[in-house]
């Protein structure tokens, strides 16, 4: 019998959005490893646990406390750094693994800063990376910005075909792509309620014209009033002065503030999972929560009223047999998922989600074992994408070849109360323009 010794597994996760923490964290604990053996050329297996380091990427996008509650994951720690801060926090501590949920650019200047900063160093740590939900839009483009690191996680058979079609298309290495599921999915199977409850899951950018909003707000109104008996539930990502991975200019909240709503009709906040416990029929343009709900089983319905469109991302769902109107809704249609389109997206209704991660500890698990791994290798460098690469590491205050750009954040102290008030006055600046001001100019632009 090989000897058996315990060994905390210590993993990092780098965020910059509330729901990319969400994927980060859940994603985290699903694909790491609960044994594996430390080298080689060693017999001894490892019993380990997590120590799960949490990392939110400075920007406009930061979550807020609320946000944090909201989305329920727990780290043993958890601090807002910008990305040099990040990095250099990377040369002073000795991680397993790290995840990198990041938008596609954020990707890719870690993975060069990374490079940069592992220069020399026996061991580093495994690198993983991957999307938060449904990818339908700029597929090469942010594939390719996450290229480089050891995981590329797909959420779907269909996902894994398409990202290894466009590596082998450039001529890069696909081996980094592995098949998992959304991270989040879960929770008891559906079963009807009383009363029968129906909840429409707003996204903060689809559609994103007021005339569009406003009318999806209105057939939510006129859906509660045609069917007193129901429940109908708005539920909100976040809210006025908050942001999510996407902007939000025109927030539901306050269209809904000019509508005298019926007694059947509420604003809802909270973690998604917790709300689908309590719904009979899920609502949704395009977003992610139309997944959550096929997993469980619960009737859901991908909108057609504004078009099968790519802009709204629901083209994705051509052939789920989701997709339906606000007309058909009220006639009390209920649609019936397509079991193959389902069976590709990941979404395991059909009870294999409990091995959906099994590839990924196991590659995990490899690399770890293997001790020193090979350099990072991005496929986008200064001679393959030259009047690309710098822009993107410049957003992040790096240079072309990965090292910090002068004048970058310090990282060796924290920042002062002056600085804090600072930051926190800039970001509501920001959110104030986008908000407030840059509909105000489009508007003009218009005239």
């Amino acid at each position: 019998m090989p000897a058996s010794t315990a060994k905390s597994l210590r993993v990092a996760v780098l965020a910059d959005s509330d729901s990319r923490w969400k994927w980060g964290a859940l994603t985290a604990s699903r694909i790491t490893p609960t044994e594996f053996t430390e080298s080689s050329e060693s017999p001894e297996t490892v019993d380990s646990d997590i120590r799960l380091d949490g990392f939110l990427l400075r920007g406009r996008a930061t979550p807020t406390a609320r946000q944090l509650e909201e989305v329920g994951v727990r780290a043993d720690s958890l601090r807002e750094v910008t990305a040099v801060e990040f990095l250099r926090e990377m040369t002073k501590e000795s991680y397993d693994v790290l995840v990198l949920a990041l938008v596609g650019g954020g990707v890719q200047a870690m993975l060069h800063g990374l490079a940069h900063a592992w220069q020399g160093r026996a061991r580093r740590p495994v690198v993983v990376t991957g999307y938060v939900g449904v990818v339908y839009e700029k597929l090469a483009d942010g594939l390719l910005l996450r290229h480089g690191a050891d995981l590329v996680l797909a959420n779907s058979r269909q996902d894994a075909e398409r990202f290894r079609a466009v590596y082998e298309g450039v001529g890069a290495d696909a081996t980094s792509v592995t098949e998992v599921a959304l991270p989040f999915l879960g929770g008891a199977a559906y079963e009807k309620k009383d009363p029968y409850t129906v909840v429409f899951a707003a996204q903060p950018s689809v559609p994103e014209s007021r005339k569009d909003r406003a009318y999806l707000l209105d057939r939510l109104i006129r859906h509660a009033r045609r069917h007193p008996e129901r429940e109908v539930l708005l539920k909100l990502r976040s809210k006025p002065g908050e942001h999510t991975t996407h902007i939000e200019e025109l927030p539901y909240q306050k269209l809904a503030q000019k509508e005298e709503l019926p007694a059947n009709f509420r604003l809802v906040y909270g973690n998604m999972g917790e709300v689908l416990d309590h719904t009979d029929l899920l609502v949704t343009v395009s977003s992610t929560a139309a997944l959550e709900s096929l997993h469980r089983r619960i009737p859901t319905v991908v909108l057609t009223d504004l078009g099968v469109r790519e802009a709204l991302g629901n083209h994705h769902f051509v052939g789920s047999g989701c997709l339906a109107s606000w007309d058909q809704l009220d006639a009390g249609h209920e649609p019936v998922p397509d079991a193959e389109w389902v069976a590709r997206q990941g979404v395991a209704a059909d009870g294999s989600y409990a091995t959906a991660f099994d590839e990924a500890r196991r590659r995990i698990t490899e690399l770890l074992a293997a001790g020193e791994l090979p350099p990072l290798a991005p496929y986008y460098t200064p001679v393959t994408a030259p009047g690309y690469l710098p822009g993107v590491l410049a957003r992040h205050h790096l240079a072309p070849d990965g090292s910090p750009l002068p004048g970058a954040p310090a990282a060796d102290k924290a920042p002062s109360p002056v600085r804090q008030i600072v930051r926190r006055a800039a970001r509501g600046a920001y959110r104030h323009g986008v908000q407030r001001v840059a509909p105000v100019i489009r508007r003009m632009g218009e005239l």
